[in-house]
Parts: C-alpha cells; sequence; structure tokens
C-alpha cells in the first residue's frame, strides 16, 4: 500500500491522540476547580507557560545527573513534573490574589497573566541559556521506552508505535490525578463546599464554610494540573519549550466548557478534540492513506483532499470543531452560578 503501514498509522494516531489529550485534561480538570469554587479561569494559557518553563528549566538542571547515572530518568522526570506544579501554583496565586482579596475583575486579571507569562518565559530563558536562544531543548530519557521495562521491539511495530512512541510519565501521572479529582470532587466534604461556594457562597458561609479559603483552594489546585498540564504539552508537541503551549490553554477552556465542568464529560471531551489536533498533525499520511483508498476502491480524490488546501485545513480542525461545537453546546451548558462574582460577605 504504497509503502504505508495502515496499523502503525492507526497505533501511532491513538498513541498521539492520548499524549495530546493529557494536557488538555489536565489543565480543563484544574479550570474546573477554579470555576466550580467561582473564580473563573482565564489564566489558564499563562499558567501552563509558567509550567512548562519551569519543568523543562528542572530536566536541564537535573541532565547531567541522569546522563552521569547518578539519577534515575524517570525520578528526574518526576521532580521536574511536581517542580511544574509547584510553580504553577505559585503563578496562580497572583490570580487568587487579585480575585478573591481585591475583587479584581476575574477577566481581565487572568489576561494579565496571559500576556505575562510568555514575556517572563522569554527573559528567564535568555538568563539561564543565554541571550537569543530562546528554547530549552527536552533531555531524550524523559520519554517512556521499552528499554525502561526490559523489552525489545522492532522500531515500528504495531505494539512499539501503540506503547511507546509517545510514553510519558505525565500519561501515569495524569490517570491518577483524574482518579484523584473524580474522588475529591463528589466524594469528599472538600468537594462538596468547593461546589457550594461557586453556586451559593452566602449560603455556603452561613454553615460554616470559609469562603475565602475554598475559592484559594480552587485556584491553587488549578495552578498545580496546569502547570503540570503545561510541561504534559510541551512533551508532547516536540523537542522542546519556545516560550509557548500553542493556544492549549484555550483549548482546554473550550473543553471544560464543553465537558460542562464534569471530570468525565471533560475526559471524554478532552480525547475528542485531540484527535482532531493529531488528524490535523497527520495531514500529509491521512492524505497518502486517502489516496491509497481512492485507488482501492475507485474513487478518485473523493477521499483524499488535495495537497495544497489539506496543509492549509487539516491544521484548522480542532480549533473549527471547537467553535462549532461550542456553538451548538452553549444553551446546555450549566456554568457556576456564582462563578465570576466576587464574594462580599454583606450580600444575602
Amino acid at each position: 500500500m504504497n509503502g504505508l503501514n495502515v496499523w502503525t498509522v492507526v497505533a501511532d494516531i491513538i498513541s498521539s491522540t492520548i499524549v495530546f489529550a493529557v494536557p488538555l485534561l489536565l489543565v480543563a480538570m484544574g479550570g474546573m476547580f477554579s470555576e466550580r469554587s467561582g473564580i473563573i479561569n482565564i489564566a489558564l494559557e499563562g499558567i501552563m507557560i509558567i509550567g512548562a518553563l519551569m519543568g523543562c528549566l528542572m530536566m536541564r538542571w537535573l541532565d547531567p545527573l541522569v546522563v552521569n547515572g547518578q539519577l534515575g530518568s524517570q525520578l528526574a522526570m518526576l521532580i521536574a513534573t511536581l517542580f511544574a506544579g509547584v510553580c504553577g501554583i505559585a503563578f496562580s496565586v497572583l490570580l487568587a490574589f487579585a480575585s478573591i482579596n481585591l475583587k479584581a475583575d476575574q477577566t481581565i486579571g487572568g489576561t494579565a497573566l496571559n500576556m505575562l507569562a510568555p514575556a517572563l518565559a522569554i527573559v528567564l530563558t535568555w538568563v539561564v541559556q543565554g541571550q537569543g536562544q530562546t528554547t530549552i531543548l527536552i533531555p531524550t530519557w524523559s520519554r517512556i521506552t521499552e528499554a525502561n521495562f526490559g523489552l525489545t521491539l522492532e522500531k515500528g511495530s504495531f505494539i512499539q508505535a501503540l506503547f511507546f512512541k509517545n510514553f510519558y510519565l505525565t500519561t501515569i501521572l495524569t490517570i491518577i490525578l483524574f482518579a484523584a479529582a473524580v474522588i475529591l470532587m463528589y466524594k469528599t466534604r472538600f468537594g462538596l463546599r468547593l461546589r457550594s461556594c461557586g453556586e451559593h457562597p452566602q449560603a455556603a458561609a452561613s454553615v460554616g464554610i470559609n469562603v475565602f479559603k475554598m475559592r484559594y483552594a480552587g485556584v491553587l489546585i488549578s495552578g498545580f494540573l496546569g502547570g503540570i498540564g503545561g510541561l504534559a504539552f510541551t512533551l508532547a508537541a516536540g523537542s522542546g519549550f519556545q516560550s509557548s503551549v500553542a493556544g492549549y490553554g484555550f483549548l482546554a477552556l473550550a473543553v471544560m466548557i464543553f465537558g460542562n465542568w464534569k471530570p468525565w464529560s471533560i475526559l471524554g471531551a478532552s480525547l475528542f478534540f485531540a484527535l482532531f489536533k493529531v488528524v490535523g498533525a497527520y495531514a500529509t499520511t491521512l492524505q497518502k492513506l486517502g489516496t491509497v483508498f481512492n485507488a482501492l476502491f475507485g474513487w478518485p480524490d473523493k477521499i483524499g483532499i488535495k495537497e495544497g488546501i489539506s496543509s492549509y485545513l487539516w491544521p484548522m480542525l480542532p480549533y473549527i470543531i471547537t467553535m462549532i461545537l461550542l456553538v451548538l453546546t452553549s444553551k446546555k451548558s450549566r456554568a457556576p452560578k456564582a462563578e465570576g462574582i466576587p464574594y462580599d460577605k454583606g450580600m444575602r
């Protein structure tokens, strides 16, 4: 089939969909915690950038220890991932303080942080690497390979492409964090109190719940997940961090809204949007597969899209689909009633 292994392509698409769904899921869940507490978190893009920056810098600093065998590669990845989450928390404190203590407009505050993050990332990258060097390279040991399990698989085989071509520690951590988020949100008193602060904070305060603390908790959890999500996106996207996450924070906001602020719905939306992201990245391969199917079934130019058009159309798909679905589902979306409204103890 013109040198194409269809099953390998399918395995590539599945594994790539999962690895691109991971940052979407993490960041959208972070937005869910923040907005369920009553704080609109437009700053997810900026939080992702800061998390990716600091996570990549930590990997750069730990690289000599890993290369010399003084530190295990996946232990180093765990340290870098947690550091990215902690830095995401530190950056999100700015939003929490402005929104909760100063009662500033949450949308404007989040937008300001989104503008600050990439500029700060470039400056810090220059400080560490020297002016003009804006890319922080990701070490090759960041990926989990079959060698980590003592296996030897043929490169390009279905199993190798499905499980080990795009396998990172962040995928495993995301599964754990997703399960923890579901339990925390719906099976604990903390989750009930958090949701009550996003629906009717005055009623929550009347039964002794500290609304300020719960909203701080929601934003800080959002920062932790957003920071890890930023590093996860950088690992999925390429070989280095370039002070940007390509608008993935805003796409995560769309996933959160499309998922109606519910973890399981957000999971499905993340996989759905990631699939179209991957379809855009695999435009050339899909074009070739379309040509193969056309030849097999005698459908000239029915499945494949002409090469001059596809190079522009496919990368646009995730964003086109995002706009269409948000328009179609906007009437069914039910945001927390008190999100975006500063809490005032005197209101009833």
